[in-house]
């Protein structure tokens, strides 16, 4: 693994259901996932779901000896589809908040991922000691992030004077780190370390 700038504790990913469904008996599941999260959720080359939370989701359909359909849905309308009945559950690295319990129900967190921000080689950030934020920590550069994300409310929430750039996937967000069009990028050490560790991602870290 590269230098990685850890921000702060990591985040409780759960499955995430609406009410409706949390207390269903079910016979059939249909089950939402980004499917551009690798290497949580992607596509392979044929087009298919593939990647961990696919793997989690068919062996808990498996193991409750019900019937799985695994669904790929844009990000922004993870949590709206849910509550529209577009599908039962969620399972796709959603992080656990107190907002998003407003509205939905989550089962025990079943992964716990911290968040890193990752740039070129020789970059350092500390925007995380003792646990405070360093306010000042990210004055006068770039960072992406994907958007309806814990990790773009943090920068939000703590880095006021900073630009930030939101995405619709994380993999526009990297193709503009590469690009130079942006310093930095905030999102799980998971899905970043896969990245700095492929092809696309040397002399990243």
């Amino acid at each position: 693994m590269k230098n990685w700038i850890k921000v702060a504790s990591a985040a409780a990913v759960g499955i995430a259901l609406s009410a409706s469904a949390a207390s269903a008996a079910w016979e059939k599941v249909v089950i939402a996932t980004e499917g551009a999260y690798p290497p949580f959720n992607m596509m392979d080359d044929n087009g298919n779901l593939i990647g961990f939370d696919v793997d989690f989701a068919n062996k808990l359909c498996e193991t409750a000896n019900v019937e799985c359909e695994i669904v790929a849905q844009d990000w922004d309308g993870m949590i709206p589809g849910l509550l529209a009945k577009k599908y039962d559950a969620i399972i796709a690295q959603m992080s656990i908040t107190e907002e998003r319990k407003r509205s939905i129900d989550f089962s025990n967190y079943y992964s716990n991922t911290p968040a890193v921000f990752v740039g070129k080689d020789g970059m350092s950030i500390t925007a995380y000691k003792d646990g405070e934020v360093i306010e000042d920590a990210l004055d006068g550069m770039v960072i992406g992030v994907q958007r309806s994300t814990t990790h773009a409310n943090f920068l939000e929430d703590n880095f006021m004077d900073t630009e930030i750039r939101m995405y619709g996937t994380q993999d526009e967000a990297l193709l503009d780190l590469t690009a130079g069009r942006i310093d930095a990028t905030l999102a799980d050490s998971g899905t970043l370390e896969a990245w700095v560790n492929s092809e696309e991602g040397e002399g990243y870290g």
